[in-house]
């Protein structure tokens, strides 16, 4: 694992149009022009959509021991993946991010089990062996909560990428626990969402357009689910793990967190990326060092004329 460093701001903004079909590129360029009623719909449903890959790549996963289950939350029947008795052991909830599955947990799951830990992970909605469907940052927190009330009071949560602002808003809502680490956590689902436009060649007022018709759809502001909003008030301690080279999170939305959340910790590493992350060794050593106690990482203070910097 890289060694921690400073903030580096002008690290980590790449979009990666490379990973969109030039044809889809093209198709929405036009559409934005041509057509930008059917081309807003249409971009609202491949927003909402996780990656067919997401059911794929679970279904291929390696199980080991874990004992699948379902349960069900607003309407969804979430399968879930347990490790140990979560009834009688500490255990760790695990919430993975976007177009990914909860057994992105696996390389977690010995190291937490070795330190006394029992595990529960989950497919979110639309996600892994869940049936398929458009899903959103609400319906993914709900999951999360409806999860971890079904086990009780979690002595850590662990979450990659979108399931940090899905944990964010779950722990704001009542949900209990002892620790947290957030690892390529997304802050703003408004970035994420001008990302996408970026990314897919969608004009930025139909942007606007798109996250209208979600608001009229879940009946929430999307601003009001940035995580500023809300990790000021949260009184857990936390370690948010980030790469300066995370080219789909930016390592900025991760110091964030770090920044406003009153006990969190930041660990910026460099090289990793932001998926491989998920599973370095040396970040869930750093982790299971984390929630034994120790100190990980270093703090980050902030003021008027001091935007980025480290105590």
């Amino acid at each position: 694992m890289a060694a921690i460093r400073p903030a580096s701001p002008e690290k980590s903004t790449t979009v990666r149009k490379s990973a969109v079909p030039g044809a889809l590129r093209w198709a929405f360029r036009a559409g934005s022009w041509l057509a930008p009623g059917a081309t807003v719909r249409h971009a609202s449903r491949l927003f909402a959509t996780p990656m067919p890959s997401s059911r794929s790549r679970a279904l291929a996963a390696e199980c080991g021991d874990a004992r699948i289950g379902q349960m069900e939350s607003r309407g969804h029947t979430i399968t879930t993946y347990a490790w140990g008795d979560p009834t009688t052991q500490p255990y760790v909830l695990f919430a993975h991010g976007w177009s990914s599955f909860g057994l992105r947990c696996r390389p977690w799951v010995g190291p937490l089990r070795e330190a006394g830990y029992a595990v529960v992970a989950f497919d979110l909605p639309g996600h892994g062996r869940n049936a398929p469907c458009q899903t959103n940052l609400p319906v993914c927190a709900a999951a999360l909560a409806d999860v971890a009330r079904q086990h009780g009071p979690a002595a850590a949560v662990v979450a990659h990428s979108m399931g940090g602002a899905a944990a964010v808003l779950a722990l704001r809502d009542g949900v209990r626990a002892g620790r947290v680490v957030l690892v390529a956590p997304a802050a703003d689902m408004r970035a994420a969402g001008d990302r996408f436009g970026r990314m897919v060649g969608l004009r930025p007022p139909l942007v606007g357009r798109m996250f209208a018709r979600f608001e009229r759809q879940i009946g929430v502001a999307v601003d009001e689910l940035a995580v500023h909003r809300h990790v000021p008030a949260l009184g857990v301690p936390a370690l948010v793990v980030h790469d300066l080279e995370d080219d789909e999170v930016p390592w900025e939305e991760g110091e964030l967190y770090a920044r406003l959340w009153p006990r969190a910790r930041l660990l910026s590493t460099q090289g990793l990326g932001h998926h491989r992350i998920a599973g370095e060794p040396g970040v869930v050593e750093a982790g299971v060092r984390f929630l034994r106690g120790q100190e990980v990482g270093e703090r980050v203070v902030s003021s008027p004329n001091l935007p980025f910097g480290m105590a």
